[in-house]
């Protein structure tokens, strides 16, 4: 019943926001709101995971560090540039090229870790 009554509140704001004139523009400011929301808590929890384990990341090798970082920063601006980069086939094969590719390298360097070098 609970769920029911969630599903109602939020089906009534989408109707309202949809109604409404410049409904378009608020639908826009709230998911927009919620994306920058949503990034920061990223960043946050990002921030967390290094402050956890800093002693294991210092520890890594200077290759290894740069090849994290690197691919960290690779699979960031794949998602930075996602719409741009999905629009076309061609784009899209990269995009799933770099990810992909970023995140061998990270599960490679964790592997590398975990055995002792």
């Amino acid at each position: 019943m609970r769920a029911l009554r969630n599903i109602a509140i939020i089906a009534l704001l989408a109707l309202i926001i949809d109604v409404a004139p410049g409904g378009g523009n608020a639908a826009a400011a709230i998911v927009t709101t919620f994306s920058l929301i949503f990034m920061v808590l990223i960043g946050l929890a990002g921030l967390q995971l290094y402050r956890q384990y800093r002693l294991s990341y210092l520890g890594l090798p200077e290759r290894q560090r740069a090849v994290f970082v690197g691919s960290l920063g690779a699979i960031v601006l794949m998602i930075a540039g996602a719409d741009e980069l999905t629009g076309t086939g061609g784009g899209l094969l990269v995009w799933l090229g770099v990810i992909g590719l970023a995140l061998f390298l990270i599960v490679r360097v964790w592997q590398e870790a975990r055995s002792g070098y």
